[in-house]
């Protein structure tokens, strides 16, 4: 059966809670949770939005979001139609909220919430599926300088790289009115993450504006029950089969298992695995794999797939190279990879073999600045997204086929792209860590301090 078979079959079958559309947390909460949390507008219960009534449809509707230069396009997943476009200033990121439905936008003020204007509704055996115009919500969680955003077993992590702040929020109810903050403060600022995980325990980074080290995990009262400051330039992170966590580091990679911290040792004296894409199908984790710490843009053709179960790792080489946008899992644990030449590459994650390259685009050149429009690659709901900024236009790719069954010009010049299933992460398998919008700064800054290579993308300077 074809990838677009499966998407079609498993529309119908597939359920969703509703989700409710936000209002506004308290960007001033601190604490262990925010107090006085406001029941939803009558609109957010009737399953609408800002933009108008809901329409009800045949089938869940997945949903592409893209930025470019001045706002968000947001399309149909299925037919790359437009349904809705969002005005924007500035260069803004993408990130996943955990619902199924919403998106978090880091822009000027902290994470705004968009919503993307497709769900469902539960009704005892059956569900009632509904599409609206896709509008920012007034939902913001504020943050100096908005960096990543990690979503695992129902909750949203925000990091302020401005102030080492991490806000913790159930994702379901992160869109709603006066959703409940856990915030937990960190010894210093720095371009970091938290990971949540499902015994109440958190990984976070460990660092200063200047230099990153490592990382702590916190137990379920934010005590440190264990550490480690063998990762200089700690970048990144992801998490594997059994709830395993990848972070990367400027020699290698830490895996967190049950508490337990192991260093992935590589070939190579300096080796940044700063971007990784995992997927809870898979103990294994692809990152990305650079050694030259001096180059002003190296241009890797090596990736690296790291075993959780023994910190093994293995190196593969590619045809061409490739930039912190390649990355991807597929449905079934595929490393995929977006290369220069213009393929998508398929790889076997436990042999390290290369199973399909995939014609998409036509070859291209990774731009200097990290910000600038490049291919970029999404798995989302059976297919596999990827842009085209040169010609302005998407490709949907079937992996099974191993064939590009979609193409469509979009008006504008892609950058960053993510999107929503309309089913929440713990049904609808999104991994947020995928997408991990960290770009590469070390391609770009390599200052002397190794810690600062990374990007959110890689660093770069906020």
């Amino acid at each position: 059966m074809s990838t677009r078979t499966r998407r079609a079959t498993t529309a119908l079958a597939l359920a969703l809670p509703l989700a409710l559309v936000a209002a506004c947390a308290d960007p001033d909460t601190t604490g262990d949770e925010a107090a006085g949390a406001a029941a939803p507008s009558d609109t957010a219960a009737a399953g609408t939005d800002a933009a108008g009534e809901a329409t009800e449809v045949q089938a869940r509707t997945p949903r592409l979001a893209v930025t470019y230069d001045g706002g968000v396009k947001i399309l149909d997943a299925q037919t790359l139609e437009e349904v809705g476009d969002v005005e924007l200033a500035g260069f803004n990121r993408l990130n996943p909220l955990g619902d199924g439905r919403h998106l978090a936008v880091s822009t000027t003020g902290g994470f705004q919430v968009l919503d993307l204007g497709t769900w469902g509704q539960g009704h005892d055996d059956h569900h009632h599926w509904f599409t609206a115009a896709p509008a920012l919500t007034d939902v913001t969680y504020a943050a100096t300088t908005p960096g990543h955003v990690v979503v695992h077993d129902g909750v949203t992590a925000f990091f302020d790289d401005g102030t080492g702040t991490v806000q913790l929020v159930a994702s379901a109810d992160a869109p709603t009115a006066g959703a409940a903050v856990e915030t937990v403060e960190l010894p210093a600022a720095h371009h970091g993450v938290a990971v949540p995980l499902d015994d109440d325990t958190l990984v976070v980074t460990e660092g200063t504006e200047d230099e990153r080290t490592g990382i702590r995990v916190l137990d379920a009262a934010r005590e440190e029950i264990a550490a480690s400051d063998e990762c200089p330039g700690v970048h990144g992170e992801t998490v594997a089969a059994d709830e395993v966590v990848v972070v990367g580091c400027t020699d290698g990679a830490l895996v967190v298992d049950d508490g337990t911290i192991a260093k992935v040792d590589t070939p190579d004296d300096y080796s940044r695995i700063g971007n990784q894409a995992g997927t809870p199908v898979s103990p294994i984790v692809l990152g990305d794999y650079k050694t030259d710490p001096d180059a002003e843009l190296e241009r890797p053709t090596r990736v690296s797939l790291v075993d959780t179960r023994d910190a093994g790792i293995r190196l593969v080489d590619l045809p061409a190279s490739y930039t912190f946008r390649s990355l991807a899992r597929g449905d079934d644990g595929e490393a995929l990879v977006l290369t220069t030449d213009g393929a998508l590459q398929v790889i076997d994650p436990e042999s390290g073999e290369i199973t399909a390259s995939i014609p998409v685009i036509e070859p291209w050149e990774e731009p200097t600045e990290w910000q600038d429009a490049r291919p970029a690659v999404l798995a989302l709901d059976g297919s596999v997204y990827v842009t085209d900024p040169a010609t302005d236009s998407i490709h949907a790719v079937d992996l099974v086929d191993q064939e590009v069954w979609l193409s469509g010009e979009i008006g504008v010049t892609p950058n960053e792209i993510n999107g929503v299933t309309g089913l929440p992460e713990a049904d609808g398998h999104e991994h947020a860590d995928e997408h991990d919008h960290e770009a590469d700064a070390d391609e770009h800054d390599h200052e002397a301090d190794e810690a600062d290579e990374d990007d959110h993308e890689d660093d770069h300077d906020h």
